[in-house]
């Protein structure tokens, strides 16, 4: 039997993405990088990615910028799997596990544990989230009207997905609900100066990570001795083919709930209202016939802004992607942000669209097995919220965006309005 040695490395790309300052740069200059990249080399070498966890322990990272190929790695999960860790940095195993849930499991478990949590979500549960939702839409712009000024996030962005959350698992003590709404910042930005406030990423991470289980395990421990109308409630009643959530299960899905369920929706909903400012147009269009036109706005919502901009695989095995030698073990880092402003799928791609029809964006995930469970979730507040800010706040303005550097998600910390 002859074997076939693996072709040598290719030099490192001239265009690099590995370091924090690439990502602290801005979403339109980080894309033209991205373009020279999707339409020359959409799969490319770099540098091992900056991260302050730990050090990388790999020698670089394959970078998959096209809409085809980021849509090809995330429903071959055999071939590129979320075990190993789903994030641009080495991080240790120990947290990998409590914190990712089924994000960062493989098939079997990953099926089995995901198919547990779905029942959760019956049609009774899943209506009562709709009319939650609604009723949070109205109260907070009813908040926001009446404070003519302020920081956007804070006022809107930020509560509503952590108000829908909580309310939905049944975590009413609004102290715990503070609690772990900060907790789930520091989840995402451990390495940001002003979330870090003097310690170490690592630390911050920890501390994130223990507070937000602690909350996990003591919900469940009550709805255990007292079941209420609520999804923690069926977390701990769920059962498939005899098989029970165990607490650890359950803690890391209440982690998972607490991060995925804020990222997506509070940053798209952020961007979102500064871009209906750069583009009157389109607010004027939606609002001419908002019912009709909604749900093919809130895909163009999530297109545009691509709040979870990047996720890692590591590919199980030897295998071609792209054009590329790829070996058991690498690194395969997926940019959806890329990948949703591809030309070749759509058309003037850097163009607010919300009239587009059939929207292919991959803002939930790609499709595959680790498609967003809880999209349903972020459409509806998408569709709710901006149902009452663009027929109750037509004065709203707002200023410039505060950024979160960071390779995961575009996060905005900050929003001046007025009214």
């Amino acid at each position: 039997m002859t074997t076939v040695a693996a072709p040598s490395r290719p030099a490192y790309d001239e265009l690099s993405v590995s370091s924090l300052d690439f990502w602290a740069a801005t979403a339109e200059e980080r894309d033209k990088t991205f373009k020279v990249l999707r339409e020359n080399r959409p799969v490319s070498w770099h540098r091992p990615l900056d991260g302050s966890l730990m050090p990388p322990e790999n020698d670089g990272v394959w970078v998959v910028t096209s809409h085809e190929l980021v849509r090809e790695v995330s429903r071959k999960a055999k071939i590129f799997c979320s075990g190993r860790g789903f994030q641009f940095e080495e991080v240790p195993e120990d947290i990998l596990t409590a914190a990712g849930s089924f994000l960062g499991m493989d098939d079997p478990r990953h099926a089995k544990l995901r198919r547990l949590v779905s029942t959760a979500f019956t049609p009774k549960q899943i209506a009562k989230i709709h009319d939650q939702i609604r009723n949070q839409a109205k109260v907070i712009v009813d908040d926001l009207l009446a404070a003519p000024e302020g920081d956007f996030v804070s006022a809107v962005s930020k509560k509503l997905p952590m108000w829908t959350i909580y309310e939905m698992v049944g975590l009413d003590d609004q102290e715990a609900r503070e609690l772990a709404a900060h907790h789930a910042d520091g989840m995402v930005s451990w390495a940001d100066e002003d979330v870090a406030a003097g310690r170490e990423p690592g630390e911050v991470l920890n501390d994130a990570l223990v507070g937000l289980l602690e909350i996990g395990f003591d919900l469940a421990d009550q709805r255990r001795i007292s079941p209420r109308n609520d999804l923690m409630t069926n977390l701990v009643q769920a059962e498939v083919d005899g098989e029970q959530l165990t607490d650890e299960e359950i803690a890391s899905f209440f982690v998972l709930l607490s991060v995925a369920g804020n990222d997506t929706t509070r940053n798209s909903i952020t961007l979102t209202t500064k871009t209906f400012q750069g583009f009157p147009d389109q607010r004027d269009l939606l609002l001419a016939d908002f019912d009709n036109r909604i749900d093919d706005a809130v895909e163009e919502f999530v297109r545009f802004a691509s709040p979870v901009m990047t996720f890692r695989r590591t590919a199980t095995q030897d295998v071609e992607l792209g054009g590329q030698f790829i070996r058991e073990g690498d690194w395969v880092a997926i940019i959806y942000s890329s990948a949703n402003r591809d030309s070749k799928v759509f058309a003037d791609p850097d163009r607010f669209d919300i009239t587009r029809t059939n929207n292919p964006h991959l803002g939930f995930g790609g499709g595959g097995p680790h498609n967003c469970m809880g999209n349903f979730v972020a459409r509806s507040q998408l569709r709710e919220i901006f149902r009452e800010l663009l027929h109750r706040a037509p004065t709203l303005r707002v200023g410039e965006p505060e950024y979160l550097t960071g390779n995961f998600v575009r996060a905005v910390k900050s929003m001046p309005y007025t009214l």
